[in-house]
Formats: structure tokens, sequence, C-alpha cells
């Protein structure tokens, strides 16, 4: 994470490698001109039932503000610019974050709380394989992570929520980074059958 010019001084992180985790406060800056509705659709409840906005996390807010928890691995300063090493990130690349905070177990954590519709963790089980065509094109990336890297993020199965309770093979696409995945769903398998680069 890489902080504007008026931040990029080390006083304003001092003493934050005393904390594994921090909380990021960010803008929503992709959807924030869509609007918000009063009630959403929670992927969690299939996309089927209508819950108040801030009765959950949906992207699509009044204010647009978002939080997410991140471990912080280390802090970089280089030639006058301030950056924080971080991982377990789950936003989009050029983010704009409007606040820091460290994670305190202490108050942050409340193992007696209850989440509502959403209080059992997910559970990861959906399987990835690359097919020979998808196999060649990551073989031919400088980068050897990416197959990790999609193989992740399908394992989560980022269907729309009301795709991922009809059976039936069908072919899905999204973009990562400036790739154009395209896979299928067969059960709780993913096969990646092309991968190509978005132009």
């Amino acid at each position: 994470m890489i902080f504007s010019k008026e931040f990029s001084r080390e006083e304003f992180v001092r003493g934050i490698e005393e904390f594994t985790h921090l909380w990021l406060l960010f803008r929503f800056h992709e959807t924030a001109d869509k609007g918000y509705s009063a009630l959403v659709r929670p992927p969690r409840l299939g996309g089927n039932e209508k819950k108040g906005v801030f009765a959950t996390r949906a992207t699509f807010r009044p204010n647009g503000i978002g939080m997410s928890a991140v471990k912080l691995e280390g802090v970089e300063y280089k030639n006058g610019q301030l950056a924080l090493l971080l991982s377990g990130i789950d936003l989009l690349d050029g983010t704009p974050i409007i606040d820091i905070k460290p994670y305190l177990p202490y108050s942050d954590a409340m193992p007696e709380a209850s989440a509502g519709f959403a209080d059992t963790r997910p559970e990861t089980l959906m399987t990835v394989e690359f097919s020979k065509q998808a196999a060649e094109f990551l073989a031919t990336q400088a980068d050897k992570s990416l197959p990790e890297f999609i193989a992740n993020v399908l394992k989560q199965d980022p269907r729309p929520a009301y795709k991922k309770q009809k059976a039936g093979t069908q072919t899905y696409g999204m973009n990562l980074y400036h790739y154009n995945i395209r896979w299928q769903v067969d059960s709780e398998h993913n096969l990646v059958t092309e991968i190509s680069i978005e132009r």
C-alpha cells in the first residue's frame, strides 16, 4: 500500500510494526457513481433474500466506505516513498485508503458475538483444474504464482449467487488484472478452459 506524497513520511507510521494486523478503511471507488439501495441481496443468502444495506457488507452503500482486516508484513521507505507491505488484502489495485487503524485483539475480536445470516464461515470446497490450453498459456507467463492466484480466486466460487443454485455446466468469464479467465463449473469442480490477455 503506497502513501500519497502528503503522508509519505515515516513519522506517520512510527510504531506500526508493533502490530501484526491492521484495519483499512477505504472507498468503494469502482461503484461510487452507481448509487445505493436500502435493500440488497447478500450472496450468503443465495441472492434470493433481501436485507437492509446496514445489516450487510454490501458494496453499494450510502457512504461508499468499506473496511478490511489485513496482515502487516513490513514497512518500506525508499526514495521518499512510504509503503506498507500487506497480505490477506481483498481490495482492487488503486483503491483509495481513507484511514489505517491497528487491529486490537482484545477489543476487535469478540468470541461471544453472533453474526445472523453470516454466522458460519463459508467453506472453501471448490477444486480447480486447468485445461491443456490454459496450462500452456500459464507456462509462457513470467509470473509463476499466477496459477495459484487464479485457483485461489476460483476456489471461492465467484459466480453470481443465483447461479450457484443451478445445476448444469456453463461457461463463466472474468478479468483478473489484464487476464481474461474462462472457466466451467461442474458441481464443486472448476475447469479453467481458456486464459487470454485482455486487449
